[in-house]
C-alpha cells in the first residue's frame, strides 16, 4: 500500500528509517499512540543517520534523542521553523508511551506530517534524486496496516499492532557512514545554497491549543480537569458582555492559580496576546488572592511572564507544577 514516506524506500541510504517511518503512517488508524511512538522512533534513526553522515554535527556528550536534537550543531543545519516541528515529534512520542489513550487521532496525524516535512528535507539535502512530496493526509488516515496478506484487516478484528525497532547499532551506523561524510556534507551545502523554505502550518487557536499547547502540557506532567483547566470563565473584562475566556488556567495542590496561558495562533506573535493574558490575571488574582505566572504561546514559541516581579523572557516550553511552585518560592 503506498504511503507518503514512498519516496525514502527508493534510495537505499535512508534504509535504517525508511521502514519505521512507513510502519507509523499505516498503524495510524489501528492506534494513534503507537503511530506517535513510531514517528518519534523513525526521527529517532534518522537524526542519528544525520549525525552518521555529516561532518558538521559533532557528537554531544550523550547520544538520547533530546540531547542530539538539543546540540548546537544540530539546530545550525536546520532551516528556520523546522526543529519546532520535530520537537512536537518527540514530546508526542514521550506522551504515547506514558500514557495511550492521551493521544488523539489529530495529533497523531500531525506527527506525521511534521516526520514527511523533516523526512523531505533530508531528502532535499541528501537524497540522489530529490523529488518534492506534498504530505496527502487524504492518504495517511486511510491507510491500514496489513499483514503480508492482501486483505486489510476488518475493524472489528482484534489486532495485534506492529512494533517498530527499537533500538539501532549507531557505533555500526557511524563506520558504515564515516566514508561518506565528505561528500554527503559537500551536497547538503550546496543544497542549502539554494535555499530550503520550511512551509508554516497556520492553525486557529483551537486547532494550535489541541496540537501543540496539550501535548506541552501533558508532557510537563499537568493532568486535564485535575490541575488542568481549558476554557476558564473571566469576568469583569472591558468588553460589551463584561466576559472573557482564558485558554488554559493552571492551578496547584492548594487550589489557588498558579499559571494563565494566552494561546494564539501559529502564524501570529505571541506578543499580541499580553494585555488579554494580564486582564485575566488580574481577575484571578481578585478572586484568589494570587496573581498567577502568564505564559504566552503560539504552540512554536513560548514567554513566561511573571510580570509583578520579573521582565518577560523565552521559556522552553509550559513550566511543571513543581518549577511554576519555585517560581513563587522566589
Amino acid at each position: 500500500m503506498p504511503t507518503n514516506f514512498d519516496f525514502l524506500k527508493t534510495d537505499p541510504q535512508f534504509a535504517s528509517f525508511a521502514d519505521t517511518a512507513e510502519q507509523a503512517e499505516l498503524v495510524l488508524p489501528v492506534s494513534p499512540a503507537s503511530a506517535a511512538m513510531m514517528c518519534r522512533t523513525a526521527l529517532e534513526f534518522a537524526v542519528k543517520w544525520l549525525y552518521s553522515v555529516d561532518k558538521s554535527l559533532t557528537m554531544p556528550y550523550d547520544k538520547t534523542l533530546v540531547t542530539l536534537m538539543s546540540s548546537e550543531d544540530f539546530r545550525d543545519l536546520l532551516p528556520t521553523g523546522l526543529f519546532p516541528k520535530i520537537d512536537y515529534i518527540r514530546k508526542i512520542g514521550n506522551n504515547a508511551t506514558h500514557n495511550s489513550t492521551g493521544v488523539t487521532k489529530d495529533q497523531a496525524v500531525l506527527a506525521l506530517e511534521n516526520l514527511h516535512g523533516f523526512m523531505n528535507f533530508i531528502g532535499y539535502c541528501y537524497g540522489v534524486k530529490y523529488e518534492e512530496k506534498p504530505f496527502d493526509k487524504t492518504s495517511a488516515t486511510s491507510n491500514a496496516w496489513r499483514t503480508d496478506s492482501k486483505d486489510a484487516f476488518p475493524p472489528s478484528r482484534p489486532i495485534s499492532v506492529p512494533q517498530p525497532a527499537i533500538e539501532l547499532d549507531f557505533e555500526a551506523l557511524l563506520d558504515e557512514n564515516f566514508p561518506k561524510r565528505e561528500k554527503l556534507s559537500a551536497r547538503r551545502a550546496a543544497q542549502l545554497k539554494q535555499g530550503y523554505t520550511v512551509k508554516p502550518m497556520d492553525f486557529t487557536e483551537d486547532q494550535t491549543r489541541k496540537a501543540y499547547i496539550d501535548v506541552m502540557l501533558a508532557g510537563a506532567g499537568w493532568q486535564r480537569d485535575k490541575n488542568w483547566v481549558d476554557e476558564y470563565k473571566i469576568k469583569e473584562m472591558p468588553n460589551k458582555s463584561g466576559y472573557g475566556v482564558a485558554d488554559y488556567v493552571l492551578f496547584g495542590d492548594d487550589g489557588l492559580p498558579l499559571a494563565v496561558i494566552e494561546a494564539k495562533r501559529t502564524s501570529v506573535n505571541v506578543e499580541k496576546g499580553r494585555q488579554q493574558a494580564v486582564l485575566y490575571a488580574n481577575f484571578l488574582e481578585k478572586k484568589f488572592g494570587r496573581r498567577p505566572v502568564i505564559f504566552l504561546t503560539n504552540g512554536y514559541e513560548t514567554r513566561i511572564w511573571n510580570d509583578k516581579y520579573y521582565p518577560e523572557r523565552p521559556a522552553s516550553g509550559i513550566y511543571s507544577k513543581r518549577d511554576l511552585e519555585k517560581e513563587f518560592n522566589k
